[in-house]
């Protein structure tokens, strides 16, 4: 799963109110050369939404803002294959580990990294990224640990986007850009794709790049 996480090089955070755009998201991400999507549990529409995303074989569906075991249970049984947390919950690592499900918690210092560790995890989500220090505090993070791998996550755009994924110790970086509230809102499916392709195109150069 991590393979598969880092293959993509980005995992766009989504936030669903209705599930009837789950299937036209879906749609619009692979188009545009994403396979693996976050959908998080900020909404009621989360399971239902992972739910029909991941009847789809070409996409890896995981559910994000994960905080409580029973939201990885009803995460789970939708069809996630991956459980995100915003911080590290021992209660919420266990469980995931005890159902044999890849999770990755959030950590935002060496502490929380340590007990990464601790609990056999070595990829981590670094959450809100720019607002804790960005691409400097990864760099000042992975000198110690350099076994682990993060995913940031939080302010990353198109801006620092290739900055963040140039460096080693970054497996891959989550963002909403390609995903905003306003264009699901508007169902703005091609808009979707554009930034999607573009982010990739950022994330995996051709040779000609």
């Amino acid at each position: 799963m991590v393979e598969a996480v880092a293959a993509g090089r980005i995992l766009p955070v989504v936030v669903l109110h209705e599930a009837r755009d789950a299937a036209p998201l879906a749609a619009a991400l692979v188009a545009g050369g994403l396979r693996g999507v976050e959908v998080t549990f900020r909404t009621a529409a989360a399971a239902a939404a992972i739910r029909v995303m991941a009847q789809r074989p070409d996409l890896l569906v995981g559910a994000g803002t994960v905080v409580t075991p029973a939201q990885v249970d009803e995460a789970v049984e939708a069809g996630a294959r991956f459980v995100v947390s915003p911080g590290f919950g021992p209660a919420v690592v266990r469980h995931c580990q005890r159902l044999g499900v890849p999770v990755f918690p959030g950590v935002t210092s060496p502490t929380e990294i340590m007990m990464a560790l601790d609990a056999g995890l070595d990829t981590v989500k670094f959450f809100p990224a720019e607002q804790l220090g960005g691409l400097g505090m990864i760099k000042a993070l992975a000198a110690p640990f350099g076994a682990v791998r993060f995913i940031p996550t939080g302010g990353v755009n198109t801006d620092n986007l290739a900055a963040y994924l140039a460096h080693p110790a970054v497996l891959a970086v989550g963002g909403t850009w390609m995903v905003a509230p306003d264009l699901i809102a508007a169902g703005r499916w091609d808009e979707v794709t554009r930034r999607t392709a573009a982010a990739v195109a950022v994330a995996r150069p051709g040779p000609e790049a």
